[in-house]
């Protein structure tokens, strides 16, 4: 895949991986969002609770992915769009799964994160909310050749937390806080040819185009 170094491109990928995680997780029933990259200083992400696009005669909510937070692990990002696909599959069900003005994530939201791959734990301020990929997603993402995103907001502000912000008609339902900014896979490289693959455990790999041992990076 091409490096992610254009926003459109980073979208256009963003919508792929959601695509690929409502097949799976969602049998292709969730509604697809207009997905932005936004500054979200105290949130990873989070989704809109009313369609808030227009686009031709339909209405979408909102996913968006904070813009200083791309170049995360590609897992951690896709544990974010991951997240924000679960709340608006409730939302879709007619499932409350947040409280507080939509920073307490209850039960209801741990039990269909933990359906679909996601390691859900619990905080007293934000309740069920910091999201980890589980070795079965990071798995998935590896079946999918997805890479890590190069390109990322520099925010000096940047202070991750569990809540989302705003109001009205486009309040967000969540933001979404994994622990850490480390990656749960490991990534080699050919010290040859450059040729990279990832792996959730520690290998001995070697690129068979060179015939050198890959080393981790």
């Amino acid at each position: 895949m091409k490096e992610t170094v254009k926003t459109s491109r980073t979208a256009g990928y963003l919508e792929k991986i959601f695509r690929s995680l409502n097949k799976k997780y969602f049998d292709g029933q969730l509604e697809e969002p207009i997905i932005t990259i936004q500054s979200t200083p105290r949130a990873y992400g989070h989704v809109t609770v009313a369609k808030s696009w227009r686009k031709g005669e339909e209405h979408r909510h909102e996913l968006n992915i904070g813009a200083g937070t791309l170049d995360r692990p590609i897992e951690n990002v896709v544990a974010t769009v991951l997240h924000e696909c679960v709340h608006l599959w409730n939302m879709q069900q007619g499932v409350q799964d947040c409280s507080r003005g939509g920073a307490y994530h209850n039960k209801k939201f741990r039990d269909a994160a933990t359906a679909r791959d996601l390691k859900i734990s619990y905080d007293a301020k934000i309740g069920w909310s910091i999201t980890e990929p589980t070795e079965a997603l990071c798995d998935f993402i590896i079946e999918q050749g997805w890479t890590d995103i190069s390109m990322n907001r520099i925010e000096w502000s940047y202070t991750p937390r569990g809540t989302g912000t705003g109001s009205g008609v486009g309040t967000p339902t969540t933001g979404t806080t994994p622990p850490t900014k480390n990656g749960h896979t490991r990534k080699y490289r050919c010290p040859c040819c450059g040729n990279s693959v990832r792996a959730t455990k520690k290998v001995h790999i070697a690129c068979l185009d060179c015939g050198f041992s890959m080393v981790q990076v």
